[in-house]
């Protein structure tokens, strides 16, 4: 809110809901949407008609187009939620599923632990060395992704197939090294486009007692998305359109834009989501995701790694220091922050030295991304009908905690 102070103020919809007397709400202030309760009350009881085909629709139709917007009620008619079968892949022993596009992140993750368990494990993962190989997989998973968009749009099919395939994924690591790394244009040959940093993420991961689980990535792609909020149904609007390439000229060693994730009318934009679901032998394993724009594919691939590979416990999986790679740069970011709780996050002096011997040019990060993360435990479990027991942890980064009912 600090950091958004001045939009804040300048926009009718969020002064209403987030000051008092010209003031930002403080700490221990209740903030009220009073408009948007009344918006979530309408379509519980009559469903989505009054939203794209209604009273709702209208007022926010009619509040876009005051704040200099070009939507119309004819856009929203025509939407059109699209239901997807996830990625599916075999890993470890374990089945995983993921986010497809217009997501990269479900098929990126997937990638990256594909070369990295060609690898001995959990030896060949751990120390500088296993933290050099990770970052060396996510500048794999990187090149390739930028040729990922919309698959209504764009044919994305051999790009995902080579993604999830464990061939593909030996060729490329074939060519990691373990004493050095490299410029992009090393990384699987397709770095020539420049890479979308998204943003403005929120995840939440849930499971129950019968095994149903959700892992839900949502986004309004910054703080308070476009910096508006419709007066009259108090929904935030989003900054979607900053996640797709610009067709613009670039020059010197920028890449060009991705033209698979040029902006088209009903198009949606590549995003970093990656919200996972595990199995072992088609029972619920594993429920994780992440929030943290383009860094949620590194901290969700880190924090199963950790769990699954190296055998960490839960809460050390999601609390070990993480790094984070995305090619464009050529960039190492390691975390090295005090949260809001207190934790501070630093990767060793030892392993950045021992990455910097490699090649490798670090810089801190006062930041990251914030992972949510459920294991289900059966092992130990006896009796017919037992249902093991699940273990939540919600990353303390962002003060959050877990909750149970």
């Amino acid at each position: 809110m600090e950091s958004s102070k001045s939009a804040i103020l300048a926009d009718k919809g969020l002064r209403q809901v987030f000051t008092s007397n010209g003031e930002l709400l403080q700490v221990g202030d209740i903030c009220y949407n009073k408009k948007l309760a009344e918006t979530l009350r309408k379509i519980s009881i009559y469903g989505t008609k009054p939203f794209y085909n209604g009273s709702i629709g209208l007022n926010l139709v009619r509040d876009i187009q005051r704040a200099g917007g070009i939507m119309t009620l004819d856009d929203l008619k025509r939407y059109e939620v699209k239901m997807r079968e996830p990625i599916s892949a075999n890993i470890l022993g374990l089945k995983v599923l993921s986010m497809p596009p217009p997501s990269s992140g479900g098929v990126s993750m997937v990638l990256a632990l594909n070369i990295l368990t060609q690898y001995a494990v959990p030896s060949g993962l751990l120390g500088s060395l296993g933290i050099h190989r990770l970052i060396e997989s996510l500048k794999h998973a990187f090149a390739v992704r930028m040729n990922l968009g919309d698959p209504e749009f764009v044919d994305v099919s051999k790009f995902v197939t080579d993604m999830i395939s464990l061939e593909f994924a030996k060729k490329l690591k074939s060519t990691i090294y373990d004493n050095m790394t490299f410029g992009p244009n090393h990384y699987g040959g397709r770095w020539r486009w420049s890479q979308v940093h998204d943003h403005g993420t929120s995840h939440i991961s849930i499971a129950d007692s019968d095994q149903n689980a959700v892992s839900m990535t949502t986004t309004v792609n910054a703080y308070f998305g476009s910096k508006i909020l419709s007066p009259s149904t108090g929904i935030v609007l989003n900054n979607e359109m900053d996640d797709f390439s610009m067709p613009i000229n670039s020059s010197g060693n920028t890449p060009p834009p991705a033209p698979p994730n040029f902006i088209r009318p009903g198009k949606k934009p590549l995003s970093s989501m990656t919200p996972t679901i595990v199995l072992k032998d088609e029972k619920l394993k594993g429920v994780v995701g992440a929030s943290g724009g383009s860094n949620i594919i590194a901290a969700t691939t880190e924090v199963f790694l950790n769990h699954f590979a190296r055998g960490m416990d839960p809460l050390s999986s999601v609390m070990a220091p993480r790094i984070y790679h995305q090619l464009i740069p050529n960039v190492v970011m390691y975390e090295n922050w005090t949260t809001v709780t207190g934790d501070h996050f630093e990767v060793s002096s030892s392993i950045r030295s021992d990455l910097q011997k490699k090649g490798h040019t670090l810089r801190g990060l006062a930041g990251g991304a914030i992972s949510q993360f459920i294991v289900h435990k059966l092992e130990g479990r006896k009796g017919k009908g037992s249902s093991g027991e699940l273990v939540a942890v919600s990353d303390p980064r962002k003060g959050g905690i877990p909750a149970g009912f």
